[in-house]
């Protein structure tokens, strides 16, 4: 996992400042949550570096060793603490039975046991870590077969390692049940694919995958380290759940579960196993306030939902539950400090949801009340619910952004020029860009690093080449990093610094994996292809394939015409230009856009009829660009 090199700058004297002065506003004296992460601790990985087959690193959790001790000017301290937290490492006990792997990649794996062998809930990101989670837990409590797979949601963390704990083969033979929330196919691929070039690229920021790691670096993304860059997996669940109060016995093993659909995922679900007494909260019950919405891009989600469901866990298991762990983080026990958690929680999504729209009515856009709403004194000093993932701010945008859309309604913003236009007015009006430089760098040495931003931002979008614009935007997005307590926004300035000085580092990580890719429906399949049409260029052109799915017994109708490519299942009248023979396992081949009769025929596909239809088509598709430019034009 090759990472840029380390290109920094002291931190200034108004970052340490501020950064010193958190110290006396947090309770950095309750230490309850570092009794918690390394409680049950029963064998670490020594060292933790993990490869894949060629022998390239692709998780090296050792890389934040230097996670000691009190937090340099260069790190706010809040977020520190939660870095070292995080980067706690090993096998741990929850509550007999049941066991976590932390800090092998973005997020937990737990192991059940059973009666013959061991459930797996969320699996990871990758095969390489799954696998190695699951050495780990077999050092030490025996070689117990897999006997079941839980996925709680459709987050490529929470199921992309399935691969390395079992096998298509298990799973086909039924000795290896998947379970999912109903919907978590159409979810996890249509979140991978559709918009999974841009959303990858973003999360190279958002996750500091290619930073340093260092105290003028990436510490993390606040809700673990960061992800890891192996093998992406995925095998289709064969168990769906599609209510709450559902109950399914697998290995012995007795789960109650609880839908919680358009919280922290479109399909998800909450698992309470009731002979330990154990809560598995997925992912909408952390230690950190979560994202509304996340930073890589996606749907807004409803924290409306998200605390009206937390309600009824509590309603569900508050009287029941001793411990609760979730798929990050570390659990919390007792009876009474899970409800009171789950209680903060739940309260702390329905504060931010119920007081934005307060604000809304009263004629606030969404940068007015995100920079005014505080959080009440209780929720501010819960550590639990700190901005380390999501933050006040972004979140509170996000409510804004569900309910009212991205204008505000001032006409001013209506009909705004792009970037690149804005940033040559603005350097106009600024009396040339070295003026607008000069007046930034006064914004930069009175600490003023918002405003710098916005300037230099403009500066540079106007003459991307002005190296000294460049430079000292450079140095405002570290010093706006060094300060921050959310884990995501450091990552995204340091990122921006780094481009800026290096160039750009593309996506380490890409979701839309083989595994993703062939678990696509054949009508997501022809919608990945229709984003990739060219519309301008294929304005003047019109095409039809009939595409023939014989084991699934189905027949679609393609058309281009428009610069649209469109579909139908409905019988149409009269043959189409070419005709494609194929089965639901061969249809993915599609994706890779390479239409041509040659290639089709070698994945097992017929073609029969004008054959340059394909080509016609292939000439219009236009892939992403998964190293696109986004601190310059």
């Amino acid at each position: 996992m090759s990472v840029m090199s380390p290109v920094t700058k002291p931190v200034s004297s108004t970052v340490a400042i501020q950064n010193k002065a958190l110290l006396n506003s947090l309770p950095f004296s309750d230490t309850q949550d570092f009794q918690d992460a390394t409680r049950g601790l029963l064998g670490k990985r020594i060292p933790n570096a993990i490869t894949n087959a060629a022998g390239t690193v692709i998780w090296d959790n050792d890389t934040y060793d230097f996670l000691q001790g009190d937090a340099p000017d260069s790190v706010n301290p809040s977020l520190w603490r939660q870095s070292m937290l995080n980067a706690i490492q090993g096998l741990f006990e929850v509550v007999p039975g049941i066991y976590q792997v932390r800090g092998f990649d973005l997020s937990n794996v737990t192991f059940i046991e059973g009666e013959t062998g061991v459930l797996v809930l969320d699996p990871l990101v990758t095969q390489e870590t799954a696998a190695a989670a699951l050495a780990l837990y077999r050092e030490h409590r025996g070689d117990r077969p897999v006997t079941g797979v839980l996925y709680t949601h459709p987050h490529v963390d929470h199921f992309g390692g399935v691969r390395g704990v079992t096998t298509q083969e298990d799973v086909d033979a039924g000795r290896v049940p998947i379970i999912a929330p109903a919907q978590f196919t159409e979810h996890a691929v249509s979140e991978n694919v559709y918009a999974g070039t841009a959303m990858s690229r973003r999360s190279a920021y958002m996750f500091g995958a290619a930073l340093a790691r260092s105290p003028q670096g990436a510490l993390g993304t606040g809700l673990a380290q960061t992800v890891a860059t192996g093998n992406i997996t995925l095998i289709a669940p064969t168990l769906e759940i599609t209510q709450t109060g559902q109950t399914e016995t697998v290995d012995g093993v007795r789960m109650i579960f609880q839908m919680a659909p358009g919280t922290e995922a479109p399909a998800e679900f909450l698992v309470y196993f009731p002979e330990h007494k154990a809560l598995c909260a997925a992912e909408d019950a952390t230690h950190t306030l979560h994202n509304l919405l996340t930073l890589r891009g996606a749907l807004v989600r409803d924290p409306h939902a998200w605390s009206h469901y937390l309600t009824e866990t509590i309603d569900l298991f508050g009287d029941q539950a001793e411990a609760v762990f979730a798929s990050h983080h570390w659990p919390t026990w007792g009876n009474e400090r899970v409800v009171k958690f789950l209680s903060e929680q739940r309260d702390l999504y329905a504060y931010l949801h119920d007081q934005c729209l307060r604000l809304i009515n009263k004629g606030w856009t969404g940068i007015e009340i995100a920079e005014e709403l505080k959080l009440p004194p209780a929720l501010e000093h819960a550590w639990h619910a700190r901005g380390y993932y999501g933050s006040v701010s972004h979140n509170l945008k996000a409510i804004y952004q569900r309910y009212m859309g991205w204008y505000d309604g001032n006409p001013a913003h209506l009909w705004q020029h792009p970037p690149v236009e804005q940033g040559r007015r603005y350097v106009e009006l600024g009396g040339g860009a070295d003026a607008v430089v000069d007046k930034a760098r006064a914004a930069f040495d009175e600490g003023d690093f918002r405003w710098a931003a916005e300037l230099l931002s403009h500066v540079v979008f106007a003459q991307p080449d002005h190296a000294a614009a460049r430079e000292l935007l450079a140095d405002t997005f570290e010093q706006l990093g060094y300060g921050a307590e959310n884990g995501v926004w450091r990552n995204i300035y340091l990122s921006g610094a780094t481009e800026l000085r290096e160039g750009t580092f593309g996506t380490p990580t890409v979701s839309a994996s083989a595994d993703v890719i062939s678990a696509l429906t054949p009508e997501m399949l022809f919608d990945t292809i229709a984003i990739q049409v060219n519309g301008p260029q294929a304005w003047d052109e019109k095409l039809t394939i009939d595409i023939i799915v014989t084991d699934a017994n189905k027949q679609y109708r393609l058309r281009l015409a428009n610069g649209a490519l469109t579909y139908s299942a409905a019988p149409q009248n009269g043959d189409a230009d070419v005709t494609l023979t194929t089965t639901a396992r061969t249809l993915p081949a599609l994706a890779t856009g390479k239409l041509t009769a040659d290639g089709l025929a070698k994945a097992g596909i017929e073609v029969t009829g004008d054959a340059s239809a394909l080509s016609r088509l292939t000439a219009v598709l236009d892939p992403g660009d998964p190293d696109f430019s986004i601190v310059t034009p």
